[in-house]
């Protein structure tokens, strides 16, 4: 027998003003430009307050039944004191069957995406286009071709197999290949520039360079022959091996070994001609004049923007017209919507901007030596946590702050992200940076003799000497962070 059970719940959601916030917070200046863009677009009722302000001058003088200040304008602390004709509704619109206002639609904001802006110098995907149409190919070729190209990765590599392409292109365009056609047209594609594109792996891409060369001296010839027939043995450095199976001189398998490592293993990649440069535009400016730090919040941080004044008439007029017309009801629906969203945007906004500044006020003190002078033994160990108690917010907010933010200083830009670090115990018993050992290890590798690296056991003693107590392990942890490979791969001739 079924029985009716009640239960009680509590839960914690976010409202669409939190959700507005925290996307916003987490863009760094060179795009906060673009998402307002977005919202001008979307949003009537939100203009760029500078021109509305020039152009209120006249209408304040002109028109008695506006107060000196713009009830919809910059300051909302006087919400509560409008009164009811004014005030918005949220109940009376949340319930119309048709509502699809600012809970209803995306930001187009995609968490997962990269958070540095990066601009494209040059199109990798059109040059390879443009140059598949020198070639007197067939419309079956072309086809082949496009879909090849289409299947290049960021790095310049088709890793997909030869026989899934067949099938994309029945699938997709119902064209029928067989898999020699598919062949036939991407050793094609390889010729194409830059060198090394549209390798199915490493081993070809580095293959294909050397092709490209056309060189007949000795050291290419061996660098083709370690490619091709000990490839596996470059790959774990074992150098003596391969020197014994060429039977040469050490003198002449370090030339071609220097050969081999001036290419290119990304064609597609940053590193190639057709790469990407990134610009990193400070969020913060930090200088130091007489020993006092000032923080200025890049101006881009604040953009000048109101409510529209004429949205605001707008729903004044309508209120006061006949509420039971269905047309009448839906613009004030959607008058209110829209300035309902426009007032939440520009608090997001204005909470953003108090947000990254008091985060910036706590760091600059926490690290107010660093600041300073520039000096990078003075960082102090520093995590979210520690802010966050300082600001009394929480963690993930900071964590937004931090991730994608940059500040400029007298000694150069540094991200956010920088100035965050574990502490490490040393045997005076105080706390080191991570970030200060991190240097020293980086050190200590880069001056270790290059024919004989210093194992994470080894450097884990160098350190130890130096006073920091440091397990292998975190050594190691270090060590990949630094994008720095273990001793066997670091060895060189």
């Amino acid at each position: 027998m079924q029985k009716l059970t009640f239960s009680q719940s509590l839960q914690q959601r976010l409202s669409p003003q939190q959700i507005q916030f925290i996307k916003l917070l987490q863009i760094p200046t060179a795009e906060l430009d673009q998402r307002i863009e977005e919202e001008l677009e979307i949003n009537p009722a939100l203009e760029e307050g500078k021109e509305m302000q020039e152009k209120n001058k006249e209408d304040d003088y002109s028109d008695d039944s506006y107060d000196d200040k713009d009830d919809y304008g910059d300051d909302f602390s006087d919400y509560e004191s409008l009164d009811s004709s004014e005030r918005f509704d949220v109940k009376e619109y949340m319930n119309q069957d048709d509502y699809s206002g600012y809970k209803m639609y995306s930001d187009g904001w995609d968490e997962d995406r990269e958070v540095m802006p990066v601009v494209s110098i040059s199109s990798l995907m059109e040059s390879l286009e443009q140059q598949l149409g020198f070639l007197k190919l067939n419309e079956k070729q072309e086809s082949i071709g496009k879909q090849l190209i289409g299947s290049i990765d960021d790095d310049g590599y088709i890793r997909r197999p030869v026989r899934s392409i067949c099938n994309d292109l029945a699938f997709s365009q119902n064209l029928y290949v067989s898999e020699e056609e598919v062949e036939d047209v991407l050793h094609k594609v390889q010729k194409f520039e830059p060198a090394g594109i549209g390798a199915r792996d490493l081993k070809e891409c580095l293959s294909l360079q050397l092709e490209r060369m056309k060189c007949h001296t000795q050291e290419c010839l061996y660098a083709i022959d370690i490619i091709e027939n000990y490839f596996e043995e470059f790959t774990k450095k074992h150098f003596e091996v391969i020197r014994k199976k060429l039977g040469t001189d050490q003198e002449t398998l370090k030339d071609a070994i220097d050969l081999i490592t001036r290419l290119n293993p990304k064609p597609g990649g940053i590193s190639g001609n057709e790469g990407t440069a990134k610009y990193l535009m400070p969020d913060f400016i930090v200088t130091s004049e007489n020993n006092k730090l000032e923080i200025i919040l890049n101006s881009k941080n604040a953009p000048e923007l109101r409510v529209s004044r004429s949205f605001s008439e707008m729903l004044d007029t309508y209120d006061k017209s006949d509420k039971k017309n269905k047309e009448v009801k839906e613009t004030v629906t959607f008058v209110k919507q829209k300035l309902n969203a426009a007032k939440w945007f520009i608090d997001a906004i204005k909470q953003r901007q108090q947000t990254l500044l008091k985060t910036m006020e706590a760091i600059v003190k926490y690290q107010e030596e660093f600041f300073q002078d520039g000096d990078e033994s003075k960082l102090k160990p520093m995590i979210l946590k520690d802010i966050a108690e300082k600001i009394d917010m929480d963690i993930s907010t900071v964590s937004r702050v931090a991730n994608s933010k940059a500040v400029q200083t007298d000694f150069g830009i540094y991200p956010l992200k920088y100035f965050f670090s574990e502490g490490i115990s040393t045997e005076s018993g105080e706390d080191a940076s991570s970030r200060e050992v991190k240097n020293i290890l980086k050190e200590l590798i880069d001056s270790e003799p290059k024919h004989a690296p210093l194992s994470d056991d080894k450097l884990e003693k160098q350190l130890k000497k130096r006073g920091y107590k440091i397990a292998r392990r975190t050594v190691a942890k270090y060590r990949e962070q630094l994008n720095i490979p273990v001793a066997r791969l670091r060895k060189q001739l």
